[in-house]
């Protein structure tokens, strides 16, 4: 049997006319999804198909177009297929998963839900859901997220200057300032904060496998051994929740664990959303600071299958656990992280949320070039995008038999969609960006709000199920 394991997509990467043609369907999102498969090596149980939404009508359609722009005009085309790319990561899973998948998978219209739900709208320079702004320094544009109340007491410091308690005073602060500087002073601080052209050398790789056990590249298992998979969902806010959501439509049976003092921080905002990303979710919550509940919860991570987290490497292992030693332990195990620029060198301790890291894989600076003005692309972009193609790649991993550590990056899966099709130019961006935007202001669907998936019930209460967990696995209470 093939191994199907992920490897760096760098490393398998062809042009996209060398890819085989002879597969159904046909579109941007269908050549994205071959291209994913092929970079993970992995043999569907039925092809890709059919064709989809041209890319300027799948941005429209998904509500990311009415969430781009400048308040008081039209909202604004981008003229990178990211939705297509949504649709062609959906469209890969699908295929992958074949007969496992027990319900229907949604669209591109995922990237607009949470803001539909919450009511926001396009505004610019500053991000849909208000905690990220673009602001300008002395050399270049950068993006600084404020999402934390305690951000706000870090400003002083990371600014050398008195108290700050408004974006405009920050916005006075940053203006006389390198960028280069605020990034490094900032990201030292535990700022979540990007740079417009923030490039890396060389071609993003959506995912890396890092580690793989011994034991668990000899299993070639394509199923569980209980026959449905065990998710172990660690993850908070949106690209992981919605990750494991998805495995969970694909058949698994998804555990959410969280922290009793520091629940995930989507419990605050709107129910509704929260309901959407982990209804179906059985709920553990338990004391990290109790060596006891850690111990609990590492017995459970040696029982699971797939192992969900979008922590800084460093979190887990103040808990003393440890994805290594994970996989030796548990040898069929997928281990999946989900970070905000890598978890290698010193991008593994920076903190990023789905706006800035959209900004950081240059989408702000693309605007610019297309349109003149700088601005955020859609919600929190790089969250529901790193969601898509997480869960792509934790069903691939454990359908080849798991013993793999899978990183992601939010900044890297969407540097890798504006790579997926670049413009040879900022002319040739600007000509499809008005291209593009003519076809959805024709199709009359500029200002369309995403459809919001209804839920068969609401989210679990947090640790309402802990005791049932728990004891269904033998740990002891």
């Amino acid at each position: 049997m093939r191994d199907t394991r992920p490897q760096p997509a760098s490393d398998t990467w062809r042009p996209l006319a060398s890819l085989p043609l002879g597969l159904k369907g046909s579109g941007v999102a269908i050549e994205y999804a071959r291209r994913l498969l092929r970079s993970l090596g992995a043999e569907p149980r039925r092809q890709p198909g059919p064709a989809a939404a041209h890319p300027a009508l799948a941005w429209a359609q998904s509500g990311a177009m009415a969430l781009t722009g400048i308040p008081g005009r039209p909202g604004r085309m981008c003229p990178a297929p990211i939705a297509s790319c949504v649709d062609g990561a959906l469209a890969a899973l699908r295929a992958l998963a074949g007969d496992d998948l027990t319900e229907v998978l949604p669209d591109a219209s995922l990237l607009g839900e949470r803001a539909a739900i919450a009511g926001f709208g396009r505004a610019g320079r500053v991000s849909a859901g208000r905690a990220c702004r673009l602001l300008p320094g002395a050399d270049g544009w950068l993006a600084l997220s404020l999402a934390r109340p305690d951000d706000w007491q870090l400003l002083p410091a990371w600014l050398e200057s008195g108290p700050l308690d408004s974006w405009p005073a920050v916005a006075e602060a940053v203006a006389g300032a390198r960028v280069d500087t605020l990034l490094e002073r900032g990201r030292m601080l535990g700022l979540a904060l990007a740079a417009s052209r923030e490039q890396p050398p060389g071609p993003a790789s959506w995912c890396r496998l890092l580690e793989r056990s011994p034991a668990g590249a000899k299993t070639g298992a394509k199923v569980s051994r209980r026959g449905t998979p065990l998710v172990v969902d660690l993850s908070a806010l949106w690209a992981g929740p919605l990750c494991a959501q998805l495995l969970g439509t694909l058949g698994a049976r998804v555990v959410k664990v969280e922290s009793l003092n520091r629940p995930d921080g989507a419990r605050r905002g709107p129910p509704a959303f929260h309901d959407l990303m982990n209804a179906g979710k059985a709920s553990v919550a338990l004391d990290f600071s109790s060596a006891r509940d850690i111990d609990k919860l590492r017995r459970l991570l040696l029982v699971a299958d797939i192992v969900i987290e979008s922590a800084r490497p460093r979190a887990l292992s103040q808990l003393g656990i440890d994805a290594t030693a994970m996989l030796a332990e548990n040898p069929r195990l997928t281990w999946l992280s989900i970070t905000g620029h890598g978890r290698a060198g010193a991008a593994a301790d920076w903190i990023a949320y789905g706006d800035d890291a959209g900004v950081a894989a240059g989408l702000s600076g693309l605007m610019l070039d297309a349109t003149g003005d700088i601005m955020f692309c859609g919600d929190a972009i790089a969250d529901p995008l790193t969601g898509v193609h997480a869960a792509l790649a934790a069903w691939s991993a454990h359908r080849a038999g798991g013993g793999v550590l899978v990183s992601l990056a939010l900044s890297e899966v969407v540097r890798h969609c504006l790579e997926f099709m670049p413009s040879p130019g900022i002319e040739a961006t600007r000509q499809r960006w008005r291209r593009w935007q003519d076809i959805a202001l024709a199709a009359g669907v500029c200002e369309r709000r995403a459809a919001i998936r209804s839920v068969a019930a609401p989210a679990r209460p947090l640790g309402a199920d802990t005791t049932a967990v728990l004891a269904g696995f033998g740990i002891p209470c």
